[in-house]
């Protein structure tokens, strides 16, 4: 299994009541296929993972699995503080079929280096799925450092890295450690391009909710070495970029997908709706630039 290119972490949508708004999920889903995503997470702090239960985060997976039929990877959002919960998570996303896990850096815990390193090798010794590591410091509190990655890389069952720190540097490292088993991957939309012209192999992105389309065609022309291409793309992303970064993820991006009609603007509390300051820069560079580019 190849990991790459635009692979969208999914916002989940909710109902009025509060419950998966599933329908939405399929169409969503329906959606990244024929705009050219490819993979899936499912499950990831853009899908509120933080909020879900258990058995939602089951159901989401099984209408991925279900939709998706093989076509491309489905990737499940594992995370958890501790590493008895984590392997919990990994062992259900299996069950239900999902390709592969991705698993961020055990948070709020705060673990030393020798932590996460025995951490991530019992999640790929005993989880039963390949590990994609995650690592945003801004969000756990902890940082992966390039060197425990150098080790992690080795196991085989731990087949990329998701890295969203925002250092050049930081990706040259990272990308010294690609192999034929082994891929880097940017999680961070702004800084996206520079790190697959330097050799990333995809990005796991929030922009490409909302954009799915555009974000396939920047992975791809700098695949293929259209750099101009990819300037241009990313230029035109760009105040989409500042837009969805107004307030913490993935408030903007589930307005932005509301603004375009594909599901309701509902989060779980502690996240509340978009700000109404934040609200026109988002819909100037969502709602014209998609009418632009799709008329």
């Amino acid at each position: 299994m190849r990991i790459e290119g635009s692979i969208p972490a999914l916002v989940t949508p909710f109902q009025r009541g509060g419950a998966l708004d599933i329908a939405a999920f399929e169409d969503l889903i329906d959606w990244h296929l024929e705009q050219g995503s490819s993979g899936l997470v499912i499950g990831g702090s853009t899908g509120e993972s933080g909020a879900l239960e258990e058995f939602e985060l089951t159901a989401l997976l099984e209408v991925g699995v279900r939709c998706a039929a093989g076509r491309i990877p489905v990737i499940a959002g594992t995370g958890a503080a501790a590493t008895g919960k984590a392997l919990r998570l990994l062992r259900l996303a299996k069950s239900v079929g999902a390709d592969a896990a991705l698993a961020v850096t055990p948070f709020y815990s705060r673990p030393t280096q020798e932590g996460m390193l025995a951490h991530f090798h019992a999640l790929a010794d005993d989880g039963g799925l390949p590990v994609i590591l995650y690592n945003v410091p801004g969000r756990t509190g902890v940082d992966l450092f390039p060197e425990t990655v150098a080790q992690l890389a080795k196991h085989p069952q731990i087949l990329a890295i998701k890295e969203a720190v925002v250092d050049p540097q930081r990706m040259l490292e990272l990308l010294q450690l690609k192999s034929a088993t082994f891929v880097v991957l940017s999680g961070d939309d702004p800084t996206a391009l520079d790190a697959l012209a330097a050799g990333a192999d995809g990005l796991i992105s929030v922009v490409a909710n909302v954009q799915p389309k555009h974000v396939a065609e920047l992975c791809r022309a700098v695949r293929h070495g259209q750099m101009q291409a990819a300037q241009e793309i990313d230029a035109m992303l760009r105040p989409l970029y500042a837009a969805l970064a107004s307030e913490p993820n993935p408030i903007p991006v589930k307005a932005g997908l509301a603004m375009l009609g594909r599901l309701q603007n509902i989060l779980r509390l502690p996240l509340l709706p978009l700000s109404p300051e934040y609200r026109p820069e988002l819909a100037a560079a969502l709602l014209g630039e998609y009418e632009t580019r799709s008329s």
